[in-house]
């Protein structure tokens, strides 16, 4: 069997992707993505097959499981094609090219992605998993890689032709330009997004499908958004219910992890029941800013404990030493250190044995109750197991259970004659145990790659919840990350990809990949949001400095909008611009909202004309599908309110100022502008150079902050304690 650096064989081993190193020991001999790879494709005329996915991705697993370490798959591979691995959340670019391609020519997509190149890098067939033989009517692996063969082999200006012609096809599907005299999508847009959330809303268990159910926490952004600038509007109080009821769901669902907190990727099951269980980075950054929103949007604790609980799962689980944030961790483990194969779900589910072994004791001294009833009770675990057959296809989740509650607390204290303080107190206890029990479990793969754009998300969310909830921890959790990232990741004015943990935690950069993007797009976003969180003006510069720098690298100079990627690699056949906030919102549609706060802050109206030129660019669709970018429609939402300008004049790092950002940040105000006079010359001289007027605006004394709230051109009478500024930020903004 081949192994990592050999010559001629497999030569993954000295990759840094956890991705590419879990293929390093395959007897296929796999290339990394680069001019080595394309350089054999030409020399021996033969066809490259491309296979792209991910660290925790499942299916992934089971091809590699079933063809790639079939030696005998492997001799076909090996003799008839140049095998290529890309780990797509490295490249997003070349996933993108070739899915464009697949999703075109199949009307489907997903990972592993399965695509067959010419040696120019044109694709000229492709699909997902491939089994490894023929059956249920689907062609298997080596019949497509004998027939492709051959077919190369009989007719090579055939392929090439027909390549061409794709490529061409593609190339011209994937231009967006604006519509000749487009205005600004408005009224229209919000409405009709608005309708298509409604239509696809579930209403039993929330979210916006039956099954497989996502969170889609970019449908969630816009309709707290929408109700917080509309708040008297029936539409705007009907989306406010879908969402709120969509959040309970999810919170009481088996996509929570109960005991080890956390959301998984998905549901399998409408009732957000059966998740398939990887843990990604990116979902608990958008779920932190949901639940954040619900909580203001209604005032409820729970959904602050619910903040609390994801960021306790990734400040645990998730978190590098030296600050960054991990990429996810996988759905599949083994069942026991002694299994050979891995299971899904397997560190996360439980047998009524055992809840009724390790919670053996009763739920408080001397009463009749045991602690496991009450917890079976209340998260209904079942004898034979809580999971639908039809949920479980393999067997893998056969007797076992996923926690779940169809109850309240309330309630399941009612049925065993507890308080509600005694029935929380043991669902806490008995959580904690089986935590415990479970941390004996083999663990599933973690993926530790740090990727920019995801450890972007993380930061603003961590930030926003330091500033929200008043707990300081949050704070210096993403002041760590930041930090973090301008060490390892912030190079000569610009971004890099991703970042890697080696031995002992050191921090490498691998192949040292150029940022796309929406790895600017996060970043400029987290910055911002530790600008508001610490009215530290470090943050608002650096944020400043790469939306120049992605403007510079990625803005369509001849057109509008941003391409993902910067030009300049020639094995990039496409530069596309995305148009669809899918699991992470669209490029575009975070810089819109980016541009659309930063030109207030700043006095910069060309950040203003280039979120307008991402507008124009969207019109037919967000006029059209609007639901394909709910993440842009909030922006636009942002863009058609005046904002309102809150202005602290305190010194810096007082607990006065403290009190009073913490105040601006408990009240449901998209569209606020907040600034610090201060008499430091750091900040101070960096806000009044962009707006001098503020010059008459000086800290009172030492310790007291004033506050000045200023609409429609105009301020009121300054506010000197948090209770009279929530007052002032009350008044509605839209009437």
């Amino acid at each position: 069997m081949a192994t990592g650096d050999s010559g001629s064989g497999n030569r993954l081993g000295l990759e840094k992707s956890p991705y590419l190193l879990q293929h390093a020991s395959n007897p296929v001999h796999w290339y990394p993505w680069g001019e080595e790879a394309f350089a054999a494709a030409r020399k021996k005329n033969k066809l490259i097959f491309l296979s792209v996915g991910y660290s925790t991705c499942h299916w992934c697993h089971v091809m590699e499981r079933e063809s790639f370490e079939n030696t005998e798959i492997a001799k076909i591979m090996n003799a008839d094609f140049i095998n290529v691995k890309v780990d797509r959340e490295e490249r997003p670019d070349v996933d993108k090219v070739y899915m464009t391609f697949v999703t075109a020519s199949s009307g489907r997509g997903g990972w592993p992605m399965s695509v067959f190149l010419t040696p120019e890098l044109v694709p000229v067939a492709g699909g997902t998993y491939f089994p490894p033989e023929d059956r249920f009517g689907r062609i298997g692996f080596p019949t497509l890689l004998t027939t492709l063969a051959n077919k190369w082999q009989e007719n090579e200006e055939k392929f090439k032709e027909s390549g061409s012609k794709i490529l061409e096809v593609l190339d011209r599907t994937s231009r967006l330009s604006a519509p000749r005299g487009s205005g600004l999508p408005a009224d229209e847009a919000f409405a009709r997004c608005l309708a298509q959330l409604s239509r696809s809303y579930e209403p039993e268990y929330g979210g916006f499908s039956e099954s497989p159910k996502f969170p889609q926490p970019a449908n969630l952004t816009f309709l707290f958004t929408y109700n917080a600038l509309f708040p008297q509007l029936d539409d705007a109080k009907h989306g406010l219910k879908m969402s709120l009821h969509t959040l309970d769901k999810m919170d009481q669902g088996g996509i929570h992890d109960h005991v080890a907190q956390g959301f998984a990727r998905y549901s399998t099951d409408k009732q957000w029941h059966v998740p398939h269980f990887e843990k990604m980075l990116y979902d608990q950054a958008q779920l932190v800013h949901a639940y954040l929103d619900a909580f203001l949007a209604s005032g409820r604790p729970r959904y602050a404990e619910v903040v609390r609980d994801i960021l306790t799962y990734v400040m645990r689980d998730l978190s590098h030493p030296s600050g960054g944030f991990y990429s996810a961790e996988d759905a599949d483990s083994l069942p026991e250190p002694n299994s050979e194969h891995k299971r899904e779900g397997a560190f996360c589910v439980w047998s009524h044995e055992e809840v009724t072994r390790l919670l053996s004791g009763p739920v408080t001294p001397g009463h009749k109750s045991t602690l496991a009833e009450v917890f079976c009770h209340h998260y209904s675990v079942a004898d034979g197991g809580n999971v639908n057959p039809y949920q479980d296809p393999h067997d893998e989740l056969k007797n076992q259970n996923v926690l779940i509650e169809h109850g309240t607390v309330e309630e399941t204290g009612r049925e065993f004659g507890l308080s509600l303080e005694q029935c929380e107190a043991a669902l806490e206890r008995a959580r904690v145990i089986l935590f415990e029990a479970r941390r004996q479990r083999p663990r599933p793969h973690l993926d530790d790659k740090m990727i920019t754009a995801w450890n972007g998300m993380m930061l603003g969310a961590m930030a926003r919840a330091g500033a929200v909830l008043g707990e300081v921890k949050y704070t210096q959790r993403a002041l760590e990350a930041a930090n973090f990232i301008k060490t390892n990741m912030y190079h000569d004015g610009k971004l890099l990809r991703a970042a890697y943990s080696g031995p002992e935690n050191q921090v490498s950069l691998g192949s040292s990949i150029a940022g796309f993007v929406d790895d600017y797009a996060w970043m400029v976003r987290g910055f911002l949001n530790m600008y508001e969180t610490t009215l530290d003006c470090e943050w608002l510069v650096l944020a400043e400095q790469l939306q120049d720098k992605q403007d510079e690298l990625f803005w369509d100079k001849k057109g509008t909008g941003y391409f993902m990627t910067q030009s300049g690699d020639d094995s990039i056949l496409l530069r596309i611009k995305e148009d669809q906030d899918g699991a992470e919102p669209s490029g575009n549609s975070v810089s819109a909202g980016n541009l659309v706060r930063l030109a207030p802050l700043l006095a910069r109206p060309d950040f203003t004309e280039k979120a307008e030129g991402i507008f124009r660019l969207f019109y037919e669709r967000l006029c059209k599908i609007p639901i394909a970018l709910p993440e842009m429609n909030a922006a636009l939402l942002l863009y058609h309110q005046p904002p309102t300008q809150i202005i602290l004049a305190g010194k810096k790092d007082s607990d006065s100022l403290r009190q009073m950002i913490q105040a601006v940040h408990r009240e449901t105000l998209p569209c606020r502008v907040l600034m610090l006079v201060t008499d430091s010359e750091d900040c101070g001289a960096f806000i009044r150079e962009r707006h001098p007027s503020l010059a008459r605006y000086r800290p009172k004394g030492e310790e007291d902050t004033l506050a000045y709230v200023c609409r429609d051109f105009s301020c009121q009478l300054p506010v000197n304690t948090p209770d009279l500024l929530k007052e002032r930020l009350k008044i509605p903004m839209s009437q």
